[in-house]
C-alpha cells in the first residue's frame, strides 16, 4: 500500500469516526452548528425546496472545483482513453481466452493509477462532507413536523435522497461545464 493510500485510508477513517461519535464529540457538533446554523439552516427555514437545491448547487459546485484542480486531468483523459482502447481490443478477442486474459491483466494495471488520481479530491472533501452530512441529519431530525422536499421527499430521514439526486444532477452539469475527464 503506497502512502497516499494511506492518507486516503486515514481520513476515510477519521471521517468515520466524526460520524459515528458526532453526538459523544459536542465541541464538533456545537461548531459545526455554528457555522451551518446561521447560514444553511436559514436557507432551509427560508424556504426547504430552493434551501436543499441551493445547498446542493454550492457543494456540488464546490466539489467538482476540488476535482478540476487536485485531479491531473489530462493524465486522467490519457488513462481513460487507454483504457477504452484495450475494451475494444477485448471485445475483438472475446472468442480467444488467452488473448483476452493477457488484456485484462493490462486492464488491471490501470486500476491503481486511476485510484490514486480519482481518490485525491476525498483528502479535501470526505471531513467538511460528513460533517454537513451530520448537520443536515440533526436539523431534519429536530423539525417538528415532516415536511417534503420537492414535493415527495419526506425530511424525516429522507432528505439524503434529495441531496442525492440534486448532487447528481448538478454534478453532470459542473462535469461538462468544468470539462472534467
Amino acid at each position: 500500500m503506497n502512502k497516499g493510500t494511506r492518507v486516503l485510508l486515514g481520513v476515510l477513517a477519521i471521517s468515520m469516526l466524526i460520524g459515528f461519535f458526532w453526538n459523544s464529540m459536542p465541541f464538533v457538533k456545537e461548531t459545526i452548528h455554528l457555522i451551518l446554523d446561521p447560514s444553511a439552516g436559514k436557507l432551509l427555514n427560508w424556504n426547504i425546496n430552493l434551501g436543499m437545491i441551493i445547498i446542493t448547487f454550492i457543494i456540488s459546485f464546490i466539489l467538482s472545483l476540488f476535482q478540476k484542480y487536485t485531479i491531473d486531468q489530462e493524465t486522467l483523459r490519457t488513462l481513460k482513453k487507454e483504457q477504452k482502447l484495450l475494451q475494444e481490443e477485448m471485445k475483438k478477442y472475446k472468442d480467444n481466452p488467452e488473448k483476452l486474459m493477457e488484456f485484462q491483466k493490462k486492464q488491471l494495471e490501470f486500476i491503481p493509477k486511476t485510484f490514486d488520481l480519482t481518490m485525491r479530491p476525498l483528502l479535501y472533501t470526505a471531513i467538511p462532507i460528513i460533517l454537513f452530512f451530520r448537520w443536515f441529519s440533526d436539523y431534519f431530525a429536530a423539525l417538528s413536523s415532516p415536511l417534503k422536499i420537492l414535493g415527495f421527499f419526506s425530511t424525516s430521514g429522507s432528505w439524503i435522497w434529495a441531496y442525492l439526486i440534486l448532487s447528481i444532477i448538478f454534478s453532470s452539469i459542473f462535469r461538462k461545464m468544468l470539462k472534467l475527464a
